[in-house]
């Protein structure tokens, strides 16, 4: 049963040190004039990655994104 899901702790908001299970979804097509029956079994979760502004100096990075909730520089 562990193949159909993920399990994964929460890190942030209100249900933080929370486990809470990821199942896998079963995708099927509604084409029903394909000449075969085809499934797909996925994932919701998308991989990420994290860096501090000071180790990104520097770097070229084909696509970023930024989260700031608050300011970051406090000259």
């Amino acid at each position: 049963m562990d193949d159909l899901l993920v399990k994964a702790k929460v890190i942030t908001g209100e249900k933080v040190g929370k486990t809470v299970v990821i199942p896998r979804l079963s995708i099927t097509p509604s084409d029903k004039k394909l000449p075969f029956k085809m499934r797909r079994r996925q994932l919701p979760i998308a991989v990420a990655f994290a860096i501090t502004i000071n180790k990104s100096q520097g770097q070229s990075l084909s696509h970023v994104g930024l989260y700031l909730p608050r300011d970051v520089f406090s000259h």
